[in-house]
């Protein structure tokens, strides 16, 4: 399959990114971020999650955020509802879409959510049949697709359960997630094929965090198979608090200037997004952790 001439990028940064943070970011800041980023030319960005306060307090303040976003048309403004009562909050603050999420691992599940794998997938049923009769539109998160911390390697076959779990209920698009960043390319080919069994590539995006330094690798090895959609966090922000020592999602700064050099098209200002890294990085008083933003801030300094 030839490589995509397009690539479509999810920012997780405002969500995925700070909900580990563990020093309160405040609302402003956060909206802030959104700004940048928009401003920078992103059109899909997941904002926050509608969680317990008690589970991810860095998120309580989702309402706050989604209200004082200045909307720009054209952009997809996502919110994660882990359940129906998240659901009924978030669909007051109007988002674009909403983000379920279930593992490939039943380990991971049932340390992450206290439930199997199939029990989770019922718990979002009603949450998706709720999204689409609102006209909202449904993304699915697919966790440990190649790796989990607590049962090592994962089989593709694994994969291709879970999408069929959220093909049966609704969900229109799941994306491929290496969580805890052990995926090679190969392996997470293998998941992507596995996926297709359920949904048709334009169906399916990646999320790939560079715990070993794959990601980027494995963003190419997954365009090769025909990938267009890919997750993404500004600044390379982000862990997962279940998953000890994953380090962040892959740096959207750093994809950028990757696909920017094989001629492939986001639409994406590289220098703003660059400027929206350094905002928040200076926010948490550390610098990005991008290879791509740490050069360009180094050339501009110098």
């Amino acid at each position: 399959m030839s490589i995509p001439q397009r690539v479509k990028l999810v920012d997780v940064g405002p969500r995925d990114g700070l909900q580990n943070e563990k020093s309160p970011v405040p609302a402003a800041v956060k909206i802030g971020l959104v700004h940048r980023l928009q401003d920078a030319g992103l059109k899909n960005i997941e904002v926050t999650s509608y969680v317990s306060p008690k589970w991810v307090p860095q998120m309580a303040d989702n309402h706050e955020v989604m209200s004082g976003i200045a909307r720009q048309g054209g952009i997809v403004y996502s919110v994660l509802t882990p359940n129906l009562k998240g659901f009924e909050a978030a669909v007051l603050d109007r988002p674009d879409e909403i983000v379920v999420f279930g593992s490939a691992s039943e380990a991971f599940s049932q340390k992450n959510i206290n439930c199997s794998i199939a029990e989770s997938i019922e718990r979002f049923a009603p949450v998706v049949e709720a999204a689409r009769a609102a006209g909202i539109s449904v993304r699915g998160a697919m966790s440990c697709t190649v790796g989990c911390p607590y049962e090592g390697e994962v089989a593709p076959e694994r994969v291709a359960y879970l999408a069929g779990l959220m093909k049966q209920i609704g969900v229109q698009h799941v994306g491929v997630a290496d969580t805890i960043g052990v995926g090679t390319p190969r392996k997470v080919q293998r998941a992507v094929e596995a996926t297709l069994q359920h949904y048709g590539i334009d169906d399916i995006s990646g999320h790939f965090h560079d715990t070993y330094g794959q990601a980027l690798a494995n963003t190419l090895a997954t365009l090769e198979v025909g990938v267009w959609q890919y997750d993404t966090s500004v600044a390379g922000l982000g862990g997962c608090p279940y998953a000890k020592g994953a380090t962040g999602n892959v740096a959207t700064e750093d994809v950028v200037y990757m696909l920017h050099g094989m001629g492939i098209e986001t639409g994406i200002d590289l220098d703003k997004l660059v400027d929206a890294g350094a905002y928040i990085s200076d926010f948490l008083g550390r610098k990005p952790n991008s290879r791509a933003a740490a050069a360009l801030l180094a050339k501009r300094a110098g």
